[in-house]
């Protein structure tokens, strides 16, 4: 996710849908592709480049040797972080999680297939229609890295009911999912020295945070955390 950008440009929407968290929006600006769900804005086309070192930071903290790594990457968002893990052949299974069908449609069929065509036609790709929380907590599979950006970071939540994913029984769940040695790394457009305390409280030995800067405003973060 991103910070909107300053433009003078007018949007225009693509596309509006009343979906099981709310409306969801698809909007076009100055040839920028926009997502706005309940009047919050989530990210844009303008750039990606903390979204894709979401996946790559994950990558390199695993632990060596790791053969054809499985990723989960929570919420789908404009694909970049999808097409990122696909476009290295390192990763084994990738599994993406998103609760907004209009989200996965634009990238089957809509203007956001652009961004994810490949990559949706990729034999190690999953994209599962499904709450986040609900689809951890009701599965048993096990992943070397889980890349989450559902939310705007733990401190700024699109939805109020993900709060619980960056508190004690949230972060207790993220941990049972993860494969020995595996890695947990979550977007934030701000910085939480709340949500590192979190992290070691909840039993995650290493915790360490990844500044990426960007055209505007303040760097994005990546905060990563392993159990070795």
């Amino acid at each position: 996710m991103s910070q909107l950008p300053m433009t003078d440009g007018q949007a225009v929407t693509v596309d509006r849908r009343e979906g099981p968290y709310g409306e969801v929006v698809l909007r076009e600006r100055d040839g920028l592709f926009e997502i706005i769900a309940n009047g919050c804005f989530l990210m844009d086309t303008s750039d990606g480049r903390s979204e894709r070192r979401l996946i790559n930071a994950a990558l390199e903290a695993l632990p060596e040797p790791v053969c054809e790594p499985s990723v989960l990457i929570g919420g789908l968002g404009v694909g970049f972080s999808l097409a990122e893990a696909a476009a290295d052949p390192r990763w084994g299974r990738i599994v993406v999680i998103e609760r907004e069908p209009a989200v996965i449609d634009w990238h089957r069929s809509g203007p956001l297939n652009r961004f994810s065509a490949s990559a949706l036609g990729d034999p190690r790709v999953a994209v599962v229609e499904a709450d986040l929380l609900d689809h951890l907590a009701s599965s048993t599979d096990h992943y070397d890295a889980l890349c989450l950006d559902i939310d705007n970071g733990p401190d700024w939540l699109v939805t109020g009911s993900n709060a619980g994913l960056y508190a004690g029984a949230g972060l207790a769940l993220l941990r049972r999912r993860l494969a020995p040695g595996g890695v947990l790394a979550v977007w934030s457009a701000q910085p939480s020295t709340v949500f590192e305390e979190r992290l070691r409280d909840a039993g995650f030995s290493r915790v360490w945070t990844l500044e990426i800067p960007v055209p505007r405003g303040a760097p994005d973060i990546v905060h990563l955390a392993t159990m070795a």
